[in-house]
This record gives C-alpha cells, sequence and structure tokens, in this order.
C-alpha cells in the first residue's frame, strides 16, 4: 500500500480523485511533481494497466525522473507507463502509423535549423529573394500557423490579403510539400499530423482511445491549440483526463502556448473538478509575499493564494548598477559575499535574464572575477556544427529522401562538390521528378558538371551506399564508429590543430559516447530511434546540476528549476518587461508572469538588479527601473545604494561614452582628411556624448553638421573646430 502520510489534505484529495476530468491548479513549488507521481502509482495500485496510462510531461528528463519516483513506490510497473512529451509520445504513434499518412516508419525529424535551410531554398527555388530575405522569420511565421492549426489552403483562402500574403502562403504551401518529399516532419507536424490521422482515420482514433483509459498532461498551461485538440479527441466529456498546471506561470504564447486552455477547462469540461495546490515548499514567507504581490495586478487567472510554513526569510534585496558591466560586478561580489557568510556553493547560485544577448557582460565579469559558470540553454550540443554534420550523415542512412541532410553533408568534409554542381543535380531531380539522392546515381546525365566532379559525386554516393546496407549489420555505436573513421574527422580537426578545432574534436568524442550509451542501454533500437531521441532533446536535458557552478539562463529557461539565492538582472523598462517594439509577441501580462516565475524559483533569497544606463543596440541608453519593482509590495523588499566607494565610483554620462569608445573603432575628424560623413553617421563629442548627424551641410573648411545627440539635444557644428569622433560602422 502506498502510504499518503507525505501528503498535505489538498495534494491527497487530488492524487486520490479518479471520477472523470479534474484540474490540479499547482502553485509554483506546491509539490506538483510529488502529487503526480503519486497519482500514477495510486492508479496503478487500483490495477490500471501500466500501458494503458498516457502521461505527458515538459521534458523528457521530467518524465524519466518522474518514471524513476514511481519505480521506487509502485516497481517495474512503471517502465511500461506511456510517458514523455507531446512530441515524443506522438512522434512514437507516427512511427507506428506513418503508412497511414504516406510516410515511411524512417521518416526524418527536422529541427529549427534545418526547417529554415528548407525555407531558404524554398525562397530561392521560387525566385522570391529579395522579398523574403530572413528566411528565420518566415520559419517562425509558418510555425506560427501551424500551432494555430491553419494550414496553406486555409491561409491563403482566410489569410491571404495582400500580395506579399499571397507569396508567404506560396512558401507555406511548397514547404509542406516539400516536407513531404523529403519524408520528413516538423517539431509542429509531430502534433499535427497524428491530429489528422485522428480526425481521417476514424478506426486509427479509437484504437488509441481504446489504448489509453488514462490521461495525465504536466505543465497544462503551456499547451497550444494543437496539444489541447489531442488531449480533447483522445479523452471522452467524462473520462479520466487529469490536467496540473499553474496559469500564473504561462510564459510560452510566443511558441504557440494558451493560457485560455487552462482557463476553460470546466467549461469544455463540464462535470471538471478543480483542485487547488497551494502551499508552497520551496520559498520563503517574503519571496512568496513579494511574487504575489505582483501576479495579483493581472487580471483573469485562477483564484488561489500562496502560503508556506517556512521562515520568514530575508527580504528581496534591490540592487541599483550604473551600468551592465557595474551590474555584473556587483552580483559577482555578493556571490562571494554569500559563499563566504552562508557557506554556499557556487552550483547553489542561478543568475536570470530576459533575452540572452545580456549574458555576455556577465561572462566577462565572472571570468575576471573567478566566478565559475555555466550557460544554460546557450548553443545546444545537437546544434554544434560538426555534431550536427555528423547527425547529417545518419539521417541520411535512415533515409535517403531527406534532401536537406543531404545538402548538409554532400561537400563536408570537402570533397570538391560545390554549390553550382548542386543546383544543377537539383534542377535535374526536379525535371525527373526524382530525389536528390537518387540523382547522384545518374551523375553523368548532368549536364555542364566536369568529370572530375562527376567521380566525386559517385564516390560519395558510394559511401553512402556501403553504410545504407550496414546499418541493419552492426550497431548504431559501430556505425557511428566506422563512419568516423571513413571520413577521418579526427585526423582532420587533429590535423588544423587549432582551439577551435580541438573543441570539434571534443565534441565528435563526445557524440561518440553518447551514441554508445543509447546503444547500451537500448540494444535493440533502430537507427531511426536513436535520431527520433537526439532531435527532441532540449536545452534543459542538458542542464548538469553535479557541476559547482553558478547558472547563467534566460527566465524561460529557468522554468521548473529552482535554486537557493536567485539574482533577477536587467529590471528596466523595455528590457524586462520586453517593450513590443522589440518584440511584437510580449504582453504585460505573460511577462508579469515571466518575472513572477524568475522570482518563485528562490528558496531562500532574490536579489533584483537594474542599471542606470546600458549599451543598446551598440548606443548608450538611460534605463528607466521595471514596473515590476514598483509593484512589489514595499514590506517585502529593501534597496542596496551600494557602499561610498561604488558611489564614489559612479561613472559620468561622459566617463560612459569614453569607456564605450575605448572598446570600439573610431576616427577623429580632420579637414584633410576624407571621412566619410553621412546622414546616420554616429559620433562622439566631448561634450554633447554620443549623437547621430542628421544633415551634412557645405564642403571642405566650411562643412558643418546638425547632430540630434542623446536626449534629443540637436546641435549644428563647425566640423573644422568640433573635434568629433566618427564610428567606424
Amino acid at each position: 500500500m502506498i502510504d499518503f502520510k507525505t501528503l498535505n489534505s489538498e495534494q491527497k484529495a487530488a492524487v486520490t480523485y479518479n471520477e472523470g476530468p479534474h484540474l490540479v491548479v499547482a502553485g509554483a513549488g506546491s509539490g506538483k511533481t510529488r502529487v503526480l507521481t503519486y497519482k500514477i502509482a495510486h492508479i496503478l495500485e487500483k490495477g490500471y494497466d501500466p500501458q494503458t496510462i498516457l502521461a505527458l510531461t515538459f521534458t523528457n528528463k521530467a518524465a524519466k525522473e518522474m518514471k524513476n519516483r514511481i519505480r521506487s513506490l509502485i516497481g517495474p510497473k512503471a517502465d511500461y507507463i506511456w510517458m514523455g512529451t507531446f512530441h515524443s509520445i506522438f512522434a512514437k504513434i507516427l512511427r507506428v502509423e506513418a503508412e497511414q499518412l504516406n510516410y515511411t516508419k524512417n521518416f526524418s525529424i527536422y529541427d529549427t535549423e534545418d526547417s529554415q535551410s528548407l525555407v531558404s531554398n524554398i525562397i530561392e527555388d521560387l525566385g522570391l529573394s529579395n522579398d523574403f530575405g530572413n528566411s528565420s522569420q518566415v520559419r517562425h511565421k509558418i510555425s506560427y500557423y501551424k500551432n494555430l492549426l491553419i494550414l496553406p489552403p486555409d491561409y491563403l483562402q482566410n489569410h491571404a490579403v495582400s500580395e506579399q500574403d499571397i507569396k508567404f502562403g506560396e512558401i507555406y504551401k511548397k514547404y509542406q510539400s516539400q516536407l513531404h518529399s523529403n519524408n520528413a516532419m516538423d517539431f509542429e507536424d509531430l502534433l499535427l499530423k497524428p491530429l489528422e490521422l485522428f480526425e481521417n482515420k476514424k478506426a486509427v482514433l479509437q484504437k488509441y482511445k481504446k489504448k489509453f483509459s488514462y490521461i495525465l498532461v504536466d505543465e497544462f498551461q503551456d499547451t497550444n491549440v494543437i496539444q489541447y485538440e489531442l488531449m480533447k479527441i483522445l479523452s471522452s466529456k467524462d473520462g479520466n483526463l487529469c490536467a496540473v498546471g499553474d496559469d500564473a506561470q504561462s510564459i510560452y504564447s510566443w511558441r504557440g502556448a494558451d493560457v485560455r486552455n487552462m482557463l476553460n477547462f470546466s467549461k469544455d469540461f463540464s462535470k471538471a473538478k478543480q483542485f487547488p495546490l497551494q502551499k508552497n515548499y520551496r520559498s520563503t514567507k517574503n519571496i512568496l509575499g513579494a511574487a504575489d504581490s505582483v501576479i495579483k495586478k493581472n487580471e483573469n487567472q485562477l483564484d488561489k493564494t500562496l502560503y508556506t510554513d517556512n521562515e520568514e526569510g530575508e527580504l528581496l534585496t534591490l540592487v541599483k548598477c550604473t551600468d551592465e558591466k557595474d551590474e555584473a560586478l556587483q552580483i559577482a561580489k555578493l556571490i562571494k559575499e554569500e559563499i563566504s557568510q552562508n557557506k554556499l556553493s557556487f552550483n547553489n547560485f542561478a543568475v536570470f535574464y530576459r533575452t540572452n544577448a545580456q549574458s555576455r557582460s556577465m561572462e566577462d565579469i565572472f571570468m575576471r572575477e573567478g566566478v565559475a559558470y555555466t550557460i544554460v540553454g546557450g548553443v545546444e550540443f545537437y546544434k554544434r556544427k560538426e555534431v550536427k554534420d555528423l547527425i547529417g550523415y545518419l539521417k541520411v542512412l535512415a533515409n535517403y529522401r531527406d534532401e536537406e541532410s543531404l545538402l548538409r553533408i554532400m561537400n563536408f568534409p570537402q570533397r570538391g562538390i560545390g554549390v553550382t554542381t548542386i543546383r544543377k543535380m537539383i534542377t535535374f531531380a526536379r525535371k525527373h521528378n526524382i530525389t536528390l539522392f537518387e540523382t547522384m546515381s545518374r551523375v553523368f546525365e548532368v549536364i555542364d558538371i566536369k568529370e572530375r566532379i562527376q567521380k566525386h559525386v559517385k564516390n560519395f554516393k558510394i559511401l553512402l551506399d556501403k553504410y545504407i546496407n550496414l546499418k541493419s549489420k552492426i550497431s548504431i555505436s559501430e556505425l557511428t564508429r566506422a563512419l568516423i573513421d571513413e571520413l577521418q574527422l579526427i585526423q582532420m580537426f587533429k590535423d588544423e590543430n587549432t582551439m577551435e578545432s580541438m573543441d570539434r574534436l571534443g565534441n565528435i568524442e563526445q557524440l561518440m559516447s553518447a551514441v554508445t550509451e543509447y546503444n547500451k542501454n537500448k540494444p535493440e533500437a533502430a537507427l531511426e530511434d536513436y535520431l527520433q531521441e537526439v532531435s527532441l532533446v532540449t536545452d534543459l536535458e542538458m542542464i548538469d546540476d553535479k557541476k559547482n557552478v553558478v547558472s547563467l539562463m534566460t527566465v524561460h529557461t529557468s522554468k521548473g528549476l529552482e535554486f537557493p539565492v536567485v539574482f533577477v538582472s536587467g529590471l528596466e523598462e523595455e528590457i524586462f518587461p520586453l517593450s513590443n517594439r522589440f518584440s511584437s509577441e510580449a504582453s504585460l501580462d505573460e511577462e508579469r508572469r515571466l518575472f513572477y516565475v524568475a522570482i518563485t524559483r528562490a528558496e531562500k533569497k532574490v536579489y533584483l538588479t537594474h542599471a542606470r544606463s546600458r549599451y543598446r543596440f551598440g548606443e548608450v541608453a538611460y534605463q528607466n527601473r521595471s514596473r515590476f519593482i514598483d509593484e512589489i509590495d514595499e514590506q517585502y523588499v529593501s534597496e542596496d545604494d551600494g557602499s561610498a566607494a561604488r558611489r564614489a565610483n559612479r561613472k559620468s554620462k561622459k566617463e560612459i561614452y569614453y569607456e564605450y569608445f575605448q572598446n570600439i573603432e573610431y576616427t577623429k575628424f580632420t579637414s584633410n582628411k576624407n571621412t566619410n560623413l553621412k546622414v546616420g553617421t554616429r559620433v562622439m563629442h566631448e561634450q554633447f556624448g554620443l549623437g547621430k548627424i542628421a544633415q551634412v551641410i557645405g564642403s571642405g573648411e566650411n562643412q558643418k553638421v546638425t547632430v540630434i545627440f542623446e536626449g534629443n539635444n540637436v546641435k549644428q557644428l563647425m566640423l573644422k573646430f568640433a573635434k568629433l569622433k566618427i564610428l567606424n560602422n
């Protein structure tokens, strides 16, 4: 029998209820994972077959940890639960049902970079390069519409208003078509295709409705339209559906998450029961009070007030800084003080920022001050070029129709197959309605490719055919090792003998270790199984909490984590909250929820930092502190104005500018030098500071300029006397 003594009354009520749809509103630090773990163990103890339980989590790492906890409560039954992220679970279903959708089970999964590359190639093929230069924005727009269940026909008919919209619609249509030709799906397809499957193949839907007798969804506030539709279509109105989440922590609208799913749950499931989890086990009373006083400013939220039996704790400390360097320096010093006074370690600290760009000054200062750190969610391991190149080979071996992966590896390592040759081969493939891979066998028919290059293509095709034949005869790790050896990658990076090449070599070796470990744990797995797991790894999966380092990360990355001491940096208007001018997807309510998430990651102590000035877009900007600071009830905050030494060291506006120009290339203006002065050129003046030229009048000795300086201070200056410094753009 499971012992419920460790559960409070709210948790126990949620765990033991099994009479239809129910929503568990789990406040920050309220033991949500414990509730889900015990609930699944309780269901199994009641006699449910583990293979009929579908548990959907936010990350695969969370799924593994939860399975381990369930196993400790109930035993090996836990291993047979269908548990994982939406993407991994439905990718698993798609592998089984692929032929129903005219795919084969070895389809490739395209990550963001693969999708962007495909978009770029389509824009070029359609001759739209001048209209759609930024393939990243186009790919993001495609993802946005797919997440809203708006596919190309619907988009072209109901959403394309302008000529530009129609052109985008054509790119979108071609993108979906090319994905299918490549036997590939992007992340959105891993959810769209199952929905399409269930809507069009009723027998398949009934098969899975019958299979899953109990559905549980973690982080419900982060589900998008498609995920919610999948939940609803697989569960009956009165069936066993348990959704767990916190509307106050809904922070992913930019990737389609819709907090209304949670707010409307009781309308969609009329007999749904609601269970609030309001007792917080993580944070002090002061941290909770501060967070609650801010989040209460949001309208349209489920009613709850967190409480805790934890100590009162320290007040949140507000730290005023001169600029971003001073901010990083103060954080480094405070970390050292905390370690010294409270016997903490580096891994007890996290520094959060709103955007990745803010980490640079932290890194510089932390390195100088000897503060060990790691960037969480920087360049993910599986996104590093040499790793992605090698994965590209494995993708082609698993699915030769994967044109994007084939294009990626065609000339890696260099084998004399250039862009012009590849374009001619693609044209030939399109003309004869065959794949690029098949075209390689007929390269001698492609017009205007030199015989020497034809041989390179032929040899490359022979190499790929060899490993395609080998993949079913040897293990994944043996296949990968043999491929690395034949490509001579290790020798290539050794011969380069640079710091960068040694890093690349280390990444190849790390990948080989990861493949070997995967093979050891899953000896029967096929190559496409491994590639699927790799494709769905997120930066959150890669966090190593055993290293003694300070964690630097965006607030979005911090979701689900906790640390004894947290620094929330860059608390200035237009940074946090992020301005609509810089992100059309930023909404004040969601920014406030993001701030709430940041504060509630902390167990013992929160520092809030803001800077008086900050370099933004290459210029000094004077900052106003974030409204969120002022929204915290003042009883929970103490202000740190800094020591006398810090006040004495506070820089003037002019000093800030000079420091900026010490790190930037500039030209001193002289009238006898042909300096490139034009409207928009950035300049520096000893008295007026940084400015931009708005007008150039005359030439030679009498040349004048009108300059708009900081604070909209407009001056007309005679150049020969102005002593301007001109920023080299």
